[in-house]
């Protein structure tokens, strides 16, 4: 089907860095126009500054706040056309981690999502029209070793997607899935040295991920991969769980003495 960004009306979470703001930027320079939000007020209101947009500084994750992020981008363009799920947090640990931040992580990573196409998709279901990205990370595909509730929800993340997309997708909405490795973003900056080894020699640009997504609009791949490798691993995880376990293990091995 495709998707024409020019006049498109797109909110984006997490738009005040990273990669939310080179979507925004990519999509304002191809006429769309955009809704922005993030925590950071001074950041988020640059952006849209920028952009052409609307700032929604605060939490776009809550109940309260995902719908007061769809009210204010209804209210500006009577309709949302794309919504960009992008926002994310990534703490470290395993099942020591602080109960408060596995539940951060649930609520950011994956019910900001299902919160949102709640409210989205009776007015979507009834125009026969709708798209929704999720920004899942390749975390969601295969693992992240350092975070278990970053790896956890954000397979969360994926499945819900796929979900959405079975369910809906007859009845003309596209969801897709963007799905990189390493971007270089503060949340690999914060990333523990072992997991930013691993990862940064093939980090690429936020701005290089906008463009990707920006290109798959064009044929509507449910996942979006700016790193095509990613394929072949997750391949591999199907192929041989097992052996790919052990794989992933040496890793974990190898972070472990570092």
């Amino acid at each position: 089907m495709g998707f024409d960004l020019d006049g498109a009306n797109v909110v984006i979470t997490g738009g005040g860095g990273g990669i939310g703001s080179a979507m925004a930027r990519r999509f304002a320079a191809a006429g769309a126009r955009v809704v922005v939000a993030d925590l950071d007020a001074d950041a988020v209101t640059a952006v849209a500054k920028e952009t052409g947009g609307v700032a929604v500084p605060g939490d776009a994750a809550s109940e309260a706040g995902v719908r007061r992020l769809i009210a204010t981008a209804v209210d500006e363009f009577g309709v949302v056309d794309l919504y960009c799920a992008n926002a994310g947090v990534a703490p470290e640990g395993g099942p020591e981690a602080a109960e408060a931040s596995w539940a951060q992580a649930w609520d950011v990573n994956v019910m900001a999502h299902v919160r949102a196409a709640e409210l989205l998709l009776p007015s979507w279901l009834e125009r026969c029209r709708g798209r929704f990205l999720a920004t899942v990370s390749s975390a969601g595909m295969l693992s992240m070793l350092g975070s278990a509730p970053y790896a956890v929800t954000k397979h969360g993340a994926l499945a819900f997607a796929e979900w959405l997309s079975i369910a809906y997708r007859h009845r003309g909405i596209t969801v897709q899935a963007l799905c990189p490795q390493g971007v270089r973003t503060s949340m690999l900056t914060e990333a523990g040295q072992g997991v930013r080894s691993l990862v940064e020699p093939t980090a690429i640009s936020p701005e290089q991920v906008a463009e990707t997504v920006v290109a798959a609009f064009a044929d509507d791949p449910f996942l979006i991969l700016p790193h095509p490798e990613i394929v072949d691993y997750y391949r591999a995880r199907a192929a041989d769980t097992g052996r790919w376990i052990a794989g992933m293990n040496q890793l974990q091995r190898k972070i472990e003495k570092m």
